[in-house]
């Protein structure tokens, strides 16, 4: 996991208008936030919101964006609310935050009597601020990366079919392809392990 000033630094080399000290703070904020929580793989927790920021660092993206993904699991994984994230932080950062946690907790499982509802609702998130789609796209994309610690085959399936479903099509749609190809090659092999 890279350190609070690694990341900032890296983001600097593309924004040199960068806020150094706020993706530090955020990084802190999120590493004490989760502090105690680990993965599947063993890992702190925190490596997973600091892998879902480098991704959206890779494509360039602004600060706001970035330290979403660092506090992307805060409102719902920890004490953290809402308020407290837009008092440390901004309330840009406050609705980013809480834009990923409520299409986290939407039901996306896509059948084909559910699949209009689906897009639909990433639709209205999308209309909201797009970044909450994009932070949610990379976390989906990080949790596919390593979703080989997960044992339990019926349950990575059903991880793999919705990210089929939903993700790497929607991925698709905002000319993301490279996302796409990665999320659609992790699925198939998830779903045909042969």
């Amino acid at each position: 996991m890279i350190t609070a000033e690694e990341l900032a630094t890296r983001i600097q080399h593309y924004n040199p208008k960068s806020d150094f000290a706020m993706i530090v703070n955020a990084h802190k904020y999120g590493q004490i936030k989760h502090e105690g929580q680990y993965r599947k793989s063993g890992e702190k927790y925190f490596s997973h919101p600091v892998a879902v920021a480098e991704i959206l660092a890779e494509q360039q993206l602004d600060d706001a964006t970035i330290v979403t993904a660092l506090l992307h699991d805060t409102i719902e994984d920890t004490t953290s609310s809402k308020d407290e994230i837009t008092k440390q932080f901004t309330p840009e950062i406050a609705d980013l935050v809480d834009g990923v946690t409520k299409l986290t907790n939407m039901q996306l499982t896509s059948t084909e009597t559910k699949e209009a509802e689906n897009v639909r609702k990433l639709l209205m998130a999308i209309a909201q601020d797009v970044r909450v789609i994009l932070v949610k796209l990379a976390d989906r994309l990080h949790n596919m990366r390593t979703i080989h610690f997960i044992k339990d085959q019926n349950k990575k399936t059903k991880i793999a079919l919705e990210t089929l479903e939903v993700f790497a099509p929607l991925a698709q749609r905002l000319g993301m392809k490279e996302w796409q190809d990665e999320l659609e090659d992790i699925s198939f092999s998830v779903i045909n392990p042969d």
